[in-house]
């Protein structure tokens, strides 16, 4: 496991955030986002997520390596407490133990800003990612079939919760 600070992201992140947000974009086992973002779309990105709806970075000797966010579930009041979240590590710190101390942050701060539940969307091909969230007490709800295109084929969408 590498030394890495965990700290709230701040504006001058964003490029190191894009860049990693884009490598999970093309790498096609972490979202069914299929279009690259700019700086402008991230920069907005990061505008809406103040207050509740936290980012954070993983930083190595002032490098960033990897991010992890709070996301509206959805915006009817009833889902207040529920958070969705996102982890995305750059592609050469996969594996060393970043997107663990990321989660374990973020929980922190979920609970601090007033939720009681994390929900995730992942695919069920993508092993690494289900180990740490189960190494971290998720637990599979079940899968949406067939429910977005990747790659020009339908593809399954496993979600996972944890009750904080």
């Amino acid at each position: 496991m590498i030394n890495v600070v965990i700290r709230e992201a701040m504006d001058s992140d964003i490029l190191s955030i894009q860049t990693i947000y884009n490598q999970g974009i093309e790498a096609r086992i972490a979202t069914l986002e299929t279009e690259i973002k700019d700086e402008t779309y991230m920069r907005n990105w990061l505008e809406n997520h103040r207050g509740r709806y936290k980012v954070i970075v993983a930083e190595e000797m002032g490098q960033i390596v990897g991010w992890a966010s709070l996301n509206q579930y959805n915006n009817r009041c009833a889902y207040d407490g529920v958070a969705d979240l996102s982890v995305y590590i750059s592609r050469e710190y996969r594996g060393k133990g970043v997107g663990k101390k990321l989660l374990v942050r973020l929980e922190s701060l979920a609970k601090e800003n007033g939720f009681h539940k994390i929900i995730l969307f992942t695919f069920p091909f993508n092993q690494s990612g289900q180990g740490l969230y189960k190494k971290m007490e998720f637990r599979e709800v079940g899968v949406f079939q067939k429910q977005g295109i990747l790659g020009g084929k339908f593809v399954d969408v496993m979600v996972m919760e944890k009750l904080l």
